[in-house]
């Protein structure tokens, strides 16, 4: 797991990277069935998943995930969320679209997720934070710089719509510098969206 502090928003940021996730299905419908339940057992189970829960296939790199946490975080201090939460807005914000159901839907836990990436935001140094994402999710932590070896590069260039990309198709026979590339292109993607809408 890894923090990242953030003193002009009085944020800190805690990532984690999952391998061979057992219970994406189960998890999945436990955040839906948590959206709905009300009274204190909702609260319970609300904090229990207070997490953005992101499909690790299609993050490109750890720069790419900062960026939309952080495109996330400046939309929270200005006021100007387009999502409920601060988790989903970093979800949103990885979504090359404004459409927050197709950013879950891509880039949120599905019952096909194998590699998965956990964040919270919280606006303290908090000391559970691993031990509440390893009770409720059934995979291997795994150090957040392999992130790149579990990238579905080809969904990535589908989603972001790179695969026209003439930039790309002149580098097509060196797959080292087209994943740099897609990176780069990805990260400015995310960049730029907050500016964009």
């Amino acid at each position: 797991m890894e923090a990242y502090h953030y003193p002009q928003f009085n944020t800190v940021v805690y990532t984690a990277k999952f391998k061979d996730i057992k219970n994406a299905e189960a998890l999945r419908s436990r955040i839906v069935k948590a959206a709905s339940l009300d009274g204190a057992d909702g609260e319970a189970e609300r904090d229990a998943v207070n997490f953005a829960f992101i499909e690790a296939k299609l993050i490109t790199s750890s720069l790419h995930l900062e960026t939309a946490i952080y495109q996330a975080l400046l939309s929270e201090s200005q006021g100007s969320l387009r999502t409920k939460t601060i988790h989903s807005e970093i979800i949103w914000a990885l979504n090359p679209t404004n459409n927050i159901s197709e950013a879950i839907k891509l880039f949120g836990v599905s019952g096909r997720t194998t590699d998965l990436i956990l964040v919270h935001a919280a606006t303290s140094d908090t000391c559970d934070v691993q031990q509440k994402m390893h009770n409720i999710v059934d995979g291997r932590l795994v150090p957040m710089s392999t992130i790149p070896d579990s990238t579905n590069w080809a969904n990535v260039k589908k989603h972001y719509k790179l695969n026209g990309e003439l930039a790309l198709m002149e580098i097509a026979s060196d797959s080292d510098r087209e994943r740099t590339v897609i990176d780069n292109i990805v990260i400015s993607t995310v960049a730029m969206k907050s500016v964009m809408t």
